[in-house]
């Protein structure tokens, strides 16, 4: 491979086909940037130029994603739905008509106990019930 010559100036200097076998050595070469970039030009930092070089060229994505906040992580595990059998569906169906069962006859006893006292009241004419406007 035809190698570019050493350059004291800034990386800025450097022709598209130049750019483009600096970034095809990184590559293949598997040194790190730095060490490439020290190669090309004798500087000892390289500031993220071969990186810039590798997106302008298209060797790499624009940008790299990044990692969603805390707000988008929250909103699917909200809309999470589970898939229910039929057989599971029916065992839902008989445990919320028992529980609507239960309602039902708590209501009545709670008529009937309320009946009893109203009852009970009137023909012994003691209050039974607690007078909730009283001063303690």
């Amino acid at each position: 491979m035809k190698e570019v010559q050493t350059r004291t100036s800034k990386g800025n200097h450097f022709s598209i086909a130049e750019r483009h076998l600096i970034i095809k050595d990184y590559l293949d070469s598997g040194l790190q940037k730095r060490e490439i970039w020290q190669k090309y030009t004798g500087e000892a930092e390289e500031h993220g130029q071969l990186i810039r070089w590798m997106r302008q060229l298209g060797y790499v994505s624009p940008q790299k994603p990044r990692r969603p906040n805390i707000v988008q992580q929250i909103t699917p595990m909200a809309k999470k739905q589970t898939s229910i059998n039929d057989a599971e569906k029916q065992l839902l169906q008989q445990k919320i008509a028992a529980l609507e069962k239960q309602l039902q006859d708590a209501e009545m006893k709670a008529i009937a106990f309320s009946t009893m006292v109203d009852i009970a009241e009137k023909e012994l004419k003691i209050p039974i019930r607690k007078k909730y406007n009283t001063k303690p």
